[in-house]
C-alpha cells in the first residue's frame, strides 16, 4: 500500500505561484535595501535621527516625521527608507495571487463550493488591503 499523498493540481499550481512571488518580492526587497544603504535615493528620516523616535506611540511617530498612514506610502516611494514598502506589499498580496491562480481549476474541475469559497477570500483579503474598513493602525 502506497501512503504517499499526492498534491492537487490547485494545489500545485498554488504552490508554484507562491514560490515564485516569494522569490521576486525577496530579490525586490534585496534589491531597495541595497538602493537605500548606498543611498541612491535619499531618505525620508535621516538614519541618525531614527533613535529619537524609538519610545514614540505610533500616533506621535506618525506627526513627528509628517508620515500618513494607510497606503499614503504610495507617493514616497522617491524616498529610499520607503522603497522597500514596495516588496512588503507585493509580499502581502501574492496570496491574492496565488487564490485568483487556482479559481479557474477550481471551477473547471468542478468544486464550486471551494471555488467560491476562494473568490470570498480573495475579496476578503483585498478589502482588507485596501484600507476601507479602517480598523487596526490605520
Amino acid at each position: 500500500m502506497d501512503n504517499k499523498l499526492k498534491a492537487t493540481e490547485e494545489q500545485l499550481a498554488y504552490a508554484k505561484l507562491l514560490d515564485a512571488g516569494m522569490k521576486l518580492g525577496l530579490l525586490m526587497l534585496i534589491v531597495s535595501f541595497f538602493v537605500y544603504l548606498a543611498g541612491i535615493l535619499p531618505p525620508h528620516l535621516p538614519v541618525d535621527d531614527l533613535p529619537k523616535y524609538w519610545g514614540m506611540s505610533v500616533h506621535e511617530y506618525l506627526d513627528a516625521t509628517g508620515i500618513h498612514p494607510g497606503w499614503a506610502w504610495l507617493g514616497m516611494l522617491g524616498k529610499g527608507d520607503f522603497l522597500n514598502f514596495i516588496g512588503v506589499a507585493f509580499l502581502a498580496g501574492v496570496t491574492i495571487l496565488c487564490y485568483i491562480r487556482v479559481i479557474p481549476i477550481l471551477f473547471r474541475k468542478k468544486d464550486t463550493i471551494y471555488a467560491v469559497l476562494a473568490i470570498i477570500e480573495v475579496l476578503v483579503l483585498v478589502l482588507a488591503a485596501s484600507g476601507l474598513l479602517k480598523s487596526g493602525g490605520h
